[in-house]
């Protein structure tokens, strides 16, 4: 039987998951990233894998998923921003 808390944990853990997607979606197409903060996202993506790390502490399903899932999105942000930074595309 799924419990009310772990209904709200799955739409929460679901809806910030896919609001993020349109995002990465569009700056891994475009690789452009001029406008985006190297201080955010280098932060955002600490932030996510700490959450990451708390919902295996956890084992909480719905953490887990929903934050390994933005970890791997906002990494590929975090890198094509440091590559195109490096390589003087900024």
């Amino acid at each position: 039987m799924i419990l009310i808390p772990e209904i709200i944990g799955y739409a929460a853990a679901t809806l910030t998951t896919v609001s993020f997607l349109p995002q990465a979606i569009l700056t891994l197409r475009t690789r452009d990233t001029a406008a985006l903060s190297l201080t955010m996202y280098s932060l955002f993506t600490l932030g996510v894998a700490c959450w990451l790390i708390y919902g295996i502490y956890l084992s909480n399903k719905a953490i887990i998923y929903a934050n390994a899932i933005t970890l791997v999105l906002a990494t590929s942000i975090l890198s094509c921003k440091i590559y195109n930074i490096v390589c003087k595309k900024e």
